[in-house]
């Protein structure tokens, strides 16, 4: 597969051409990208108004996601699911404010996107709320409520969310179907699940439009990102570039958009067999891991989430094993400690990670904090909208019960707010603001 953005900075990198053009560094190598840290210039197209190398370029991954239209981020997910909500509301069926239908383990971006929108969130509980991360809503969960309201623009739901877990795609986007909303997905986690056999991509499982984060799970520099829009959304089509442009910079980045370019031939030039062969390699350090008696929870294919309380240790004293080793992972807290392969990773990394866990002795089992965790729907004061764009002030976590939450109350990673802005503060959500060791808060108020 060509790669049209990949080869022109290439070539533009090899050229003797003066740069009279931004950036400032005019190429010169102080970092050693710099030969290839170009801007918007003639022959490079533009990334939201695009007929050229990123035309080709997108059409390219489109083809390989099988969509009606994918589009770049150079601004991760982030920007994706701004442009995607955006979309879906803006011809909303009230004709005033935005209504989403929502699992409550959104990221934060979500939130701040319901800022912008003014957006009128209803949030979706699952029956049993085992982790912040964790709301995997059924579509019994979606049809119950969207049988209630009929001002629902669209549903919105995480999967995989940060312990790996999947939502049932295909049963939501029936329901959603079935009541005329479009589904929106942040699949951050998931770009690779289309090359799975068969494919596990929210768009092939019935999605309307769909956020990957393509540096997440893909060969891609942080920061590259795709939205997704079904061939049945032309409407969404046709108004996308607009959308993105309305959140994201005027200046993206090339080196992030040509490595989005240069995946597209990686992903063409074999990478089913690849990820196969990664995910026989992350089975069988699941079983040896097994084997020592810590934990593994159920997941999507390209997460090891290990769960090391029944072996003595929190997440958080796995993660500080690990790193003796020189291994990081993607993401520790008491309960669990996550780890994010790819086909990328060698054999002797799995070897390692092995030989890590190995050398830890069983220690006295740690009881969970059932009620650490217990879930309490929230009370809303105002709107998100309102909470964000009100004057705030900053306080110890402790001094914030019973106030309205400001920005949203977030431990990154999973960066899924534990009090979402609008809401009281109750004792419950302060317990586990502070398990994830956040300090202070800001609340609505001077």
């Amino acid at each position: 597969m060509n790669t049209p953005i990949y080869d022109f900075v290439k070539q533009y990198a090899e050229s003797n051409a003066v740069r009279m053009h931004m950036p400032g560094h005019k190429g010169h190598m102080l970092l050693g990208t710099e030969h290839i840290d170009i801007t918007e210039i003639h022959g490079a197209d533009c990334l939201y108004s695009s007929n050229g190398i990123i035309k080709q370029s997108e059409r390219n991954a489109s083809m390989l996601f099988g969509t009606g239209a994918t589009f770049y981020s150079a601004e991760g997910s982030t920007l994706a699911i701004k442009a995607m909500l955006f979309l879906a509301t803006q011809s909303g069926r009230r004709g005033e404010r935005g209504v989403v239908l929502a699992a409550r383990n959104v990221h934060k971006s979500f939130i701040h996107a319901a800022a912008l929108l003014d957006l009128d969130v209803k949030w979706m509980y699952p029956e049993q709320f085992r982790h912040i991360c964790s709301a995997v809503i059924s579509a019994r969960d979606v049809d119950n409520a969207l049988s209630k309201s009929d001002e629902v623009d669209a549903v919105y739901i995480t999967t995989p969310d940060y312990l790996g877990n999947l939502a049932d795609v295909k049963g939501i986007s029936e329901v959603c179907k079935k009541h005329k909303v479009p589904l929106l997905v942040d699949n951050a986690h998931g770009a690779y699940l289309r090359f799975l056999t068969p494919s596990l991509h929210p768009m092939d499982l019935g999605a309307d439009m769909c956020a990957d984060s393509a540096h997440k799970t893909l060969p891609v520099l942080t920061g590259g990102a795709y939205l997704h829009i079904a061939k049945s959304k032309e409407k969404y089509i046709e108004r996308a570039q607009s959308a993105l442009s309305l959140f994201a910079s005027t200046s993206p980045s090339y080196l992030i958009l040509s490595s989005l370019d240069f995946c597209n031939g990686y992903l063409a030039d074999g990478f089913h067999e690849k990820l196969e062969s990664t995910i026989q390699s992350v089975s069988k350090l699941r079983e040896k891991i097994r084997s020592h008696g810590v934990g593994i929870l159920e997941s999507e294919p390209l997460k090891i989430v290990l769960s090391p309380n029944g072996f003595g240790y929190t997440g958080r004293e796995i993660a500080d094993a690990l790193r003796a080793f020189s291994i990081e992972c993607e993401f520790a807290d008491e309960e669990y400690c996550v780890l994010m392969p790819s086909p990328e990773n060698t054999a002797s990394d799995y070897e390692r990670i092995g030989e890590a866990i190995e050398s830890l002795e069983r220690k006295n089992t740690i009881h969970k904090r059932q009620q650490l965790f217990a879930y309490i729907e929230p009370k809303t004061a105002i709107s998100i909208r309102e909470a964000v764009f009100s004057p705030s002030k900053t306080v110890l976590v402790r001094d914030a019960i019973g106030q309205i939450a400001s920005v949203p109350a977030v431990s990154c990673p999973p960066a899924v707010p534990i009090v979402v802005s609008g809401e009281y503060i109750t004792e419950e959500a302060i317990s586990l603001i502070e398990a994830y060791g956040i300090e202070k808060i800001d609340i609505v108020g001077r």
